[in-house]
């Protein structure tokens, strides 16, 4: 199973069709075969190296809450009262 990530370009590589893109200090080169060219500080969804979606800002703020919630889980200190507020109970 693979996971795309969010990451933000931040510097075009040749002619536009590979992007270097940031996320928490991790740096890559990213295929923007998909989406063509988009501006410097677009956030998108990269996987295997392909960029293959552009993220809007309330998209990347559920992505960035559940990456958290995923960090936390695996550090074994999951409060479920501190994630996905907008996710309502039944």
């Amino acid at each position: 199973m693979c996971i795309s990530i969010p990451m933000q370009v931040v510097a075009w590589q040749g002619e536009g069709e590979f992007a270097w893109v940031e996320r928490a200090g991790r740096r890559e080169l990213v295929n923007m075969m998909l989406l063509g060219s988009r501006p410097i500080g677009t956030w998108v969804l990269t996987s295997l190296g392909l960029a293959r979606e552009v993220v809007e800002d309330e998209q990347l703020a559920q992505i960035e809450e559940a990456l958290a919630a995923l960090d936390a889980v695996l550090a074994a200190n999951y409060d479920p009262a501190l994630y996905f507020r907008d996710i309502k109970s039944r």
